[in-house]
């Protein structure tokens, strides 16, 4: 990183943008639509303000893959704001981020220590590599059945099991904002000499306020990625890799992301990260400070409600996680009268679109971009569907806790190599959810969001994974990987075809 004048203020490559827009220039450069004159009348009202600046490598404008002016600028100027040593913008979210740093530190037949519950593209990852992971069971959150962070002890016991090993990879937070404390975790890598990689992807915001989280960089870490367009105001696919001390090989990292992200990147997308760093770089306390106070009125409004539950709740020495976001609101009805996807609908009905649900939580993402109508108007909603409850005078049954059972994993696996080759037709069959029990899944079957995979390529199909997928298609879940949903067939390996 250069010794430059930081001026927090600045959003160069926006400015850079907004400079030569204010030309009015020809162009007689891609893209196709000419700064949006080529839009027909129904699609101006929408696009054409953003198409206006859609620009690509023009003189002025620097190149994402060889930035030298005003993107180098803007990425040094959010490497200061998030406290990295260097930061690379993507345009393709933190899946390109996940891939690139795996493939950065992990060359083929490496193992690599990987949380169970990753998401999909940690396992793209390990294919693009050749790597194979060692999978670590996630903690269970007692009161909710949601999975949660690694505990400390099973990432040394797996150390002291693969000494080879050349990196941690944690999910944190998780989906639902449930965090551990990431330090505890880098210091122990790092006396053994390895790499802590963390997705980081639900915790853009973190470390700019004393009642978020601390961010994953503050606390240790090689390499996060995180997803600037999920908690922060980058448009979708927006996203910073972030990185930190000697241990990660930049050059083998910079070359991955010139293999993964376009060469005709979105400057759109480019532009809104740099605002979005703009914005938490010279007001993210007090932008924060308004939002949590809402989050703080949100609450007290479910209290009063009353007949709903919600989750993070306050944490004491028996959760399974040491942090929680305060964004992060995951609800449910404790009666069950109210399934999780009827929740949704219900909800969906009043015009409140949720993140997620799992078949029993409910997942309410606010962010400090959330205003107070919207609160208000999600507990309206929430009013209107008590009552209704109350008017059909069907009783409140006892709390029910642990009401989405996960499956069981062992804690630490052994070596796990995915294969990303076509599996030719005949090297697979499908049989219903009961008879695929005991014999290993073909396909990578993702409950979708949040994207974490419950059954990977090779994996053998359990009674209590066959259990917990049958639970969420009955839910209404959608599935990526899979046509289970629909089916309720599972893809399995004819007995010849081995996965190693």
């Amino acid at each position: 990183m250069r010794n430059l004048h930081i001026d927090k203020a600045r959003a160069p490559l926006y400015e850079a943008m907004v400079a030569h827009q204010a030309k009015h220039s020809v162009s007689l450069h891609v893209p196709g639509h000419k700064s949006g004159q080529g839009l027909q009348d129904d699609g101006k009202r929408f696009l054409i303000t953003v198409m206006s600046i859609d620009y690509t490598e023009i003189t002025g404008l620097d190149d994402l893959h060889h930035a030298e002016g005003a993107i180098l600028e803007a990425q040094e100027l959010a490497a200061d704001c998030f406290g990295a040593e260097e930061t690379y913008f993507l345009v393709g979210g933190s899946t390109v981020g996940n891939i690139a740093m795996i493939g950065a530190v992990c060359g083929k037949g490496d193992l690599i220590l990987v949380q169970r519950n990753a998401h999909k593209s940690v396992i793209h990852g390990l294919m693009f590599a050749g790597a194979k992971a060692i999978f670590i069971a996630p903690r269970i959150d007692a009161a909710t059945g949601v999975a949660t962070g690694l505990h400390i002890e099973d990432v040394k016991q797996a150390l002291a099991l693969y000494p080879t090993a050349k990196a941690l990879f944690l999910t944190n937070p998780n989906y639902y904002g449930m965090g551990v404390d990431v330090k505890l975790f880098a210091d122990e890598m790092h006396d053994h000499g390895k790499l802590l990689l963390v997705d980081e992807a639900h915790g853009a915001h973190f470390g700019f306020h004393e009642d978020v989280p601390a961010s994953a960089l503050s606390q240790g870490a090689d390499a996060v990625v995180q997803s600037t367009h999920k908690m922060l105001t980058a448009l979708t696919m927006g996203a910073m890799l972030h990185v930190q001390g000697p241990r990660v090989n930049r050059g083998a990292l910079k070359q991955m992301l010139a293999m993964l992200q376009s060469s005709s990147p979105s400057y759109p997308i480019l532009a809104s990260l740099d605002l979005a760093r703009k914005r938490v770089h010279t007001e993210g306390r007090t932008w924060l400070d308004q939002g949590i106070q809402l989050m703080k009125e949100f609450r007290a409004g479910l209290d009063d409600i009353a007949f709903f539950r919600y989750c993070p709740q306050r944490i004491t020495h028996e959760k399974a996680y040491e942090t929680a976001d305060p964004f992060k609101i995951a609800i449910y009805d404790p009666s069950f009268q109210l399934t999780g996807s009827e929740l949704k609908d219900q909800l969906e009905a009043q015009g409140c679109y949720v993140e997620m649900t799992d078949g029993y939580l409910v997942l309410l993402v606010f962010s400090a971009a959330s205003t107070r109508e919207d609160v208000h108007r999600t507990l309206a909603a929430l009013h209107n569907i008590c009552l209704d409850i109350k008017v059909r005078k069907q009783e409140l049954q006892a709390p029910i806790s642990n009401i989405m059972k996960l499956p069981t994993y062992v804690t630490i696996g052994t070596p796990v190599g995915f294969d990303h080759r076509r599996v030719n037709q005949e090297e697979i069959t499908q049989v219903s959810v009961e008879e695929a029990i005991g014999k290993r899944s073909s396909d990578m079957v993702i409950p979708y969001p949040p994207g974490v995979p419950l059954l990977y390529p090779g994996e053998t199909i359990t009674a209590s994974i066959a259990e917990a997928l049958v639970y969420l298609a009955d839910q209404g879940i959608r599935f990526h990987g899979t046509h289970f949903g629909q089916t309720h067939k599972l893809n399995i390996y004819t007995d010849h075809e081995i996965i190693s």
